[in-house]
């Protein structure tokens, strides 16, 4: 999170101060390859504008403005939409199960804070009994020798389930769980997302849900579907029972002819 803050403060800092340095690197690397540079102080039209108002604007200020700002507040929105309030708070809480160095990140308070967050796992009775465990636990594990030297949850996880610690610790197992679970589900969620920005166009706009679906089902599972063969489509397709009508054999073997 550290990081992710100096991240947002390069950026803004970049944005105040960083546009007439980056200019003269700008025109010092074009002069130095011979490019031509225009002139800065031109006025142009000014894009997206009615032609009969004919706004005018410098190209200082439509390079200044409309590229550079623009695409430093873009990163900004996006960085801010992606690391609001509640999911920084998530990454903290979630980084205190980190093993490395003996659970050195280790926090009660986050990993019950955390638990809260998943509110429909853990009940009210729940949370009382896991800051409990949570105590034994650190406790036990930092004794234990199996679990010197881990450097990531999962190893954690596995150890707990071959000790038998899952079942003693069992509302700490369920944190680990869902802590493990969660980058995993977040990435799919926004890969379905981006495959149905692509798929469902303005031009598409009236397709079917279960067309939808199967055209989704092939995108975000494209490398398992690169391994099928042309012709154990066609082969399976010819095999389905409930078609309007047969494949037919000239494409068979045309098919089979290109494989």
């Amino acid at each position: 999170m550290n990081l992710i803050i100096d991240v947002k403060e390069r950026l803004q800092d970049m944005r105040e101060n960083g546009w007439e340095s980056l200019l003269t690197r700008v025109k010092s690397f074009c002069d130095k390859n011979e490019i031509k540079v225009p002139k800065m102080d031109k006025e142009i039209n000014a894009r997206g504008t009615s032609a009969r108002r004919k706004q005018k604007v410098t190209n200082k200020h439509y390079y200044h403005v409309e590229i550079f700002l623009a695409a430093i507040d873009s990163i900004l929105s996006e960085m801010n939409h992606r690391f609001n309030e509640v999911s920084s708070e998530l990454l903290v809480c979630m980084a205190s199960l980190n093993p490395r160095n003996s659970f050195s990140n280790f926090d009660v308070d986050k990993l019950v804070r955390l638990a809260e967050i998943y509110a429909e796992d853990f009940m009210v009775g729940d949370l009382f009994l896991l800051r409990s465990q949570l105590h034994s636990f650190i406790g036990n594990v930092r004794r234990s020798q199996e679990f010197l030297g881990c450097r990531d949850l999962a190893t954690v996880a596995e150890i707990m389930v071959k000790t038998g610690k899952h079942n003693s610790y069992g509302l700490v197992y369920r944190l680990i769980e869902l802590t493990l679970i969660l980058p995993v589900a977040t990435a799919s969620v926004e890969r379905v997302f981006s495959a149905m920005s692509l798929i469902k166009t303005d031009l598409r706009n009236k397709m079917g849900d279960e067309w939808l679906n199967a055209l989704m089902i092939c995108y975000t599972e494209k490398e398992i579907f690169r391994s099928l063969s042309n012709e154990k489509i066609i082969e399976r397709f010819e095999s389905m029972g409930n078609r309007r009508m047969l494949v037919p054999k000239k494409n068979l073997v045309i098919a089979a002819a290109e494989d």
